[in-house]
């Protein structure tokens, strides 16, 4: 049972308060068996008529029970003996359930209600709850009633001892409910309380937790900022050349949003304190160049620069794209991944050890403990939303350990992503970074058409495949799988593949996947980049990172499974040439609501911005940040969608704290971020 208890985060008997109900059940009064209606949730307390067993297909007992109003029946389809014999004609019995209505027209029923017997009529007001009765999320093997216990004797035997964390002249200026009485009555909530805002999470005793627990995520990354920024990094003071000289040769103008963003990078690299900044832009808004100026700033001032990417493709990607900008400036640039040869890793740690490689791009091999840098001013991260904040944290601790032989202490970061994070989440879980954004895309892009079609319209996307590919322009098609799945019931990419191959014999199709060798992947990708490919076959390992021009169509099949965020990634792999691009969503139907509002989103909208926004309404900051990334998944209470209009008030909060009551701190983070999350440690 501990096992179990430890899989839903509850590990000492005080994470019991904390561990909050879901919804709520009314049994504050009995209703007369005369006024029940079908659907309602209801308590009624009868005395038994009859019990008898009934064979009509399946075995049954039906106890039959009446009030001063009329009849019912309860239903039971699994018994036994002693628990049938436990009903007695002229007994009373208190029931719960849900009412339905009799089969053939007859009394009204309960199908297996939670009851409990009597031998006389008991006082209604010993029937009846005091308060409305919590449900609470559980797992297998944890039933209803054994929760509901167990949060009863943690709040019997914990919460009178439970630490008021915030001073009382905080709580009395933003106008915060005391914890106790908060926690009291969001278990156990009288039956005035509004039970609809108890269900929607907005009630004030559930807004003084939420606050709470935000505040302590944003305390514990301040904290974290500052102690980062209290160590020294190297100040990148050099003339800036080789970018100069750069940008000359780009052959196309920086946007003015990429200028601004670079102006505020290099300020950041000229100080001697460590920059920490996030780089936010749009699919095709040009944050790779604006990496580039950040790492030739280091370069030219003599120091080493580590680029991680979340995949070995899109590594590769920034290989190719780096060696074009830097091979005629004579800077040498090593590859690092998980999967080279013996003797090609080998040769690649000696030329990052020795600094005679300035620039270093893989995936988290990078920062595996064989990795010794020389000098390492300064680490670019891409796509961090595929890393977690642990993980952040986990890299940043990683490179100051192996920053080497340099005097500069730690290196500066800078971290990209393509998905743009909401206001709301980077307040709470970047409040450790600065955050600047590429808010507009280079000029003479057009937005890509976005159309959702049904799976039985795949002859007609064909056909539009092949007339894309007549016009000389290349096309993806996405399927989410490798291999067919029975439970996921999705198109594999090699099902798919092979089907294309058949029904456009004109057309070269080729196939990527994951688990395909690096090599392999990097020699269709080559051979797509060069349009020798005109429909490329894919799983998601094209999501990002990819820049092919001359493609202009993009099929995302079984679209419906996928999130927002990724198929906004998946759609700006198309759109980056001067002709109009679609992206055509496909779907099984039937749709459910929550897959129809997804893709209506993405056909109405193609602002990274608007959609990260809509994507965490939907499913949550979890997977918005990444895949249920340490650090978000343990939010007790707090929902972001919901509780963002409290974030400038916590930002108020944790101001007074600082200022007048610093010891509140550590217990306000102790309390609500567990000790296995690395953060929790500063």
């Amino acid at each position: 049972m501990v096992a179990k208890l430890e899989r839903i985060g509850i590990f000492h008997p005080r994470d019991l308060l904390f561990h909050l109900p879901y919804r709520y059940q009314d049994r504050t009064r009995v209703a007369p068996i005369a006024g029940l209606q079908a659907g309602q949730d209801a308590l009624v307390l009868g005395q038994i008529e009859a019990v008898n067993v009934r064979y009509g297909g399946r075995r049954m007992l039906l106890v039959r029970i009446c009030d001063d109003t009329g009849t019912m029946t309860l239903r039971f389809f699994h018994f036994n003996t002693a628990q049938q014999r436990g009903f007695e004609d002229g007994d009373w019995v208190r029931c719960y359930g849900e009412v339905r209505r009799g089969g053939g027209g007859g009394d009204q029923e309960i199908v297996h209600p939670e009851y409990r017997l009597y031998s006389k009529r008991p006082d209604e007001a010993d029937v009846a709850e005091e308060s409305l009765t919590p449900i609470y999320p559980s797992t297998e093997g944890i039933g209803a009633a054994a929760m509901r216990k167990w949060v009863g004797q943690a709040l019997a035997g914990e919460l009178e001892n439970l630490e008021e964390c915030l001073p009382a002249e905080v709580r009395e200026r933003f106008g915060l409910m005391p914890l106790r009485t908060a926690l009291q009555t969001v278990h156990h909530p009288p039956p005035a309380e509004d039970a609809d805002a108890l269900v929607a999470g907005t009630h004030r005793a559930q807004q003084r937790l939420a606050m709470e627990e935000l505040l302590a995520h944003h305390l514990v990354l301040s904290r974290l900022r500052a102690k980062h920024k209290s160590r020294s990094a190297p100040a990148f003071t050099a003339d800036r050349g080789n970018w100069d000289t750069l940008r000359a040769r780009l052959g196309f103008s920086l946007t003015a949003a990429q200028q601004r963003v670079i102006g505020e990078i290099f300020a950041d690299l000229e100080t001697p304190a460590p920059a920490m900044r996030l780089l936010q832009g749009d699919v095709g808004s040009g944050k790779t160049v604006v990496a580039a100026a950040a790492a030739l700033r280091a370069i030219d001032s003599g120091y080493q620069v580590a680029l991680m990417a979340p995949t070995e493709l899109l590594s590769e990607q920034h290989r190719q794209t780096f060696s074009r900008w830097f091979d005629w400036l004579g800077i040498e640039i090593e590859w690092l991944a998980g999967r080279m040869p013996a003797a090609a890793r080998a040769q690649a740690l000696r030329r990052i050890a020795s600094g005679e490689a300035k620039l270093v791009i893989g995936t988290h091999a990078l920062f595996q403990q064989q990795v010794e840098f020389r000098q390492l001013g300064l680490m670019i991260i891409d796509e961090q939303h595929r890393f977690g904040v642990d993980q952040r944290l986990a890299l940043r601790n990683k490179a100051a350990v192996n920053i080497g032989g340099g005097a500069g202490g730690v290196p500066h970061q800078l971290i990209m992503s393509a998905t743009p994070i909401p206001r709301s989440l980077a307040m709470i879980f970047y409040a450790d970074l600065d955050i600047s954004g590429i808010d507009e895309l280079p000029p003479g892009r057009k937005q890509v058409q976005t159309v959702a079609l049904p799976n039985s319209r795949r002859l007609d996307v064909a056909e539009r495949i092949r007339g894309v590919c007549r016009d000389n322009q290349q096309a993806y098609w996405v399927c989410p799988l490798i291999e067919e799945s029975d439970k996921l019931q999705a198109q594999a990419a090699t099902k798919t593949h092979d089907a294309l191959v058949k029904l456009l014999p004109e057309v070269n199709v080729e196939l990527i996947h994951g688990r395909m060798k690096s090599a392999d992947k990097e020699a269709v990708m080559q051979r797509f980049h060069r349009g020798e490919i005109d429909l490329l076959v894919a799983t998601t390992v094209i999501e990002v990172g990819v820049d092919v021009p001359a493609a202009s169509l993009m099929i995302i099949e079984n679209a419906e499974r996928l999130g927002l965020a990724q198929l906004h990634q998946l759609r700006g792999r198309v759109g980056r040439g001067a002709q109009q691009a679609t992206c055509v969503l496909m779907y099984q139907p039937p749709l459910g609501k929550l897959a129809k509002e997804r893709l209506g989103i993405l056909r109405d909208s193609n602002d990274g911005f608007v959609i990260a926004g809509k994507d965490l309404e939907l499913r949550g900051p979890g997977e918005v940040l990444g895949t249920r990334q340490t650090g978000v998944q343990q939010m007790k209470v707090a929902n972001l969608a919901r509780d963002r209009a409290l974030l400038p008030t916590i930002e108020r909060i944790a101001q007074a704290l600082r200022e007048h009551h610093p010891d509140a701190i550590d217990a306000i983070i102790q309390r609500w971020i567990s000790a296995r999350e690395s953060y929790a440690e500063v």
